[in-house]
């Protein structure tokens, strides 16, 4: 069965970061009082922003009863705003290696290409404009974590992303990323592959204990894999 779809994450997958997201997550957090190494941040970034803020309380707030819906929302404005001002404003926002091209190439066989994202999709956007991927014609659809009920790993993104490709069978579908809650989405989803790239958060043995269909150190490999 041939793919008619695939899914590609952003920052670490499509999208250069230079560790500015957990960069950015960790300010968010210290300016709440929450002084957070960056190697316990990074395994979360795959996740919907919210979540990730409340799984590290969870882990850092002593008193459970401070760990309030308007805590986490001030923690994730924060974040947001933050982040959408790096990325408007940073000298150089750049696509991964080969990363525009790969997606080009798959729009070129007829294949359609859809973006999701742990962001809000106000940030995604502000990526999107910056990189002028509208213009470049490299994808067909975006979502954010905020335009559904659950993030990832809940499939939603997924599916919502197969409704507007006309897709209906999860076996069409591909999805690519660099973090374990990628991988998890894929597989959740029911995607034929599930493609973990380590150009990202994690490492090919930090990724391997996920079991992915495929592990690939350049995004260019997809082409290999569907076709």
């Amino acid at each position: 069965m041939p793919i008619k779809l695939v899914v590609f994450d952003m920052a670490g997958t499509t999208v250069k970061d230079e560790n500015k997201v957990t960069d950015t997550f960790r300010s968010a957090l210290e300016k709440h009082g929450y002084l957070v190494a960056a190697e316990a941040i990074n395994p979360l970034m795959g996740y919907e922003k919210r979540v990730a803020i409340t799984k590290m309380l969870h882990l850092h707030e002593q008193d459970a009863t401070k760990i309030t819906p308007e805590l986490i929302d001030n923690i994730h404005k924060e974040f947001v705003s933050l982040m959408i001002s790096y990325y408007q404003k940073a000298p150089v926002l750049e696509a991964l290696p080969h990363a525009e091209a790969t997606m080009a190439a798959l729009r070129g066989m007829g294949i359609k290409i859809g973006i999701n994202t742990g962001f809000s999709k106000n940030i995604a956007e502000t990526i999107i404009e910056r990189l002028q991927w509208c213009e470049k014609g490299v994808f067909d659809f975006l979502i954010g974590s905020d335009e559904v009920e659950n993030g990832r790993p809940d499939p939603a993104m997924i599916h919502h992303l197969m409704k507007l490709a006309g897709v209906t069978d999860a076996k069409e579908v591909a999805k690519v990323g660099d973090t374990e809650v990628d991988i998890r989405e894929g597989q959740n989803a029911g995607c034929k592959y599930v493609i973990a790239v380590t150009t990202g958060a994690f490492t090919r043995e930090e990724l391997e204990p996920y079991h992915p269909t495929h592990i690939i150190d350049d995004i260019a490999g997809v082409i290999n894999i569907i076709h």
